[in-house]
């Protein structure tokens, strides 16, 4: 089975759903929503890391998304944290959150794999070059599949010196993130390098730029979800431990499909 982790954005300014979940209750509620949609994991996240976005204090991040955390975790979620700071990571895990998912892989806090370690929480190590205000400068590659391979092998010896577990990682190759458009494309069809790491894979595609290039250039998020699903059982038969979306329900269907598919009804 894939895993489903759905994306709770507690932000003003994520750049799909921005502002519809910055009270606590209508979060809260939104959490129970994608629960009772089929997701596996609640994925929080109080800091926007859309291209352009600029940093939030930590402090404001943890006013955002600790009491989320606190709510859904005592109504029995798996929940995660989407934080880049050591200090909120830590904060949400004595909240309640099962999973640290660091989209810069412990770089953007140096502190970060130390304050996981000790902790019995899973930690998902993005593939990243840089932060959001300029991620694309650094989306100069000889080969990109070989350079996020390279770049992930030393994150998982850097957690690994830090005393986290192997079993304890997840990678993700950091679609979106410092990659454009065919640099993407190229990462997800050699997926299975990624794979190959012996890490439990997450792929996250939920309605980035890039699939609008497949849509020629169609902007609208209804279509953006319908090639997120198709993304979604892509990264399945590629080996994908799980997907992270906004559409839960959609990635559901499309991932019962693929196993009626492969195993019958």
């Amino acid at each position: 089975m894939t895993a489903i982790m759905g994306i709770l954005n507690v932000t003003p300014d994520s750049f799909s759903d921005g502002g519809r979940y910055v009270d606590v209750d209508v979060a809260v509620g939104h959490g129970i929503e994608l629960r009772a949609a089929g997701a596996d994991i609640i994925d929080v996240g109080g800091e926007s890391t859309r291209p352009g976005a600029e940093r939030v204090e930590a402090e404001v991040e943890r006013t955002r998304v600790l009491p989320v955390i606190e709510a859904l975790a005592a109504r029995g979620f798996v929940v995660s944290v989407d934080t880049m700071n050591a200090a909120t990571a830590a904060a949400a895990v004595a909240a309640g959150a099962r999973i640290v998912n660091d989209v810069s892989g412990g770089l953007a806090d140096d502190d970060m794999f130390a304050a996981v370690a000790p902790t019995d929480a899973d930690i998902v190590i993005g593939h990243w070059r840089g932060h959001s205000a300029d991620m694309y400068a650094t989306a100069r590659y000889d080969d990109v599949v070989a350079e996020v391979v390279a770049e992930l092998q030393d994150r998982i010896a850097a957690a690994a010196t830090a005393g986290i577990a192997p079993s304890r990682i997840v990678l993700d190759p950091g679609i979106g993130f410092g990659k454009r458009g065919e640099q993407n494309w190229t990462v997800l069809r050699h997926l299975d390098r990624v794979v190959g790491l012996g890490k439990r894979v997450l792929v996250g595609t939920s309605r980035k730029g890039f699939l609008a290039d497949a849509l020629e250039g169609d902007p609208e998020r209804a279509r953006r979800d319908a090639a997120t699903a198709v993304t979604s059982v892509l990264a399945a038969e590629a080996g994908a431990w799980g997907v992270r979306v906004h559409d839960v329900a959609a990635t559901r269907d499309a991932l019962a499909v693929r196993r009626a598919w492969r195993e019958g009804v």
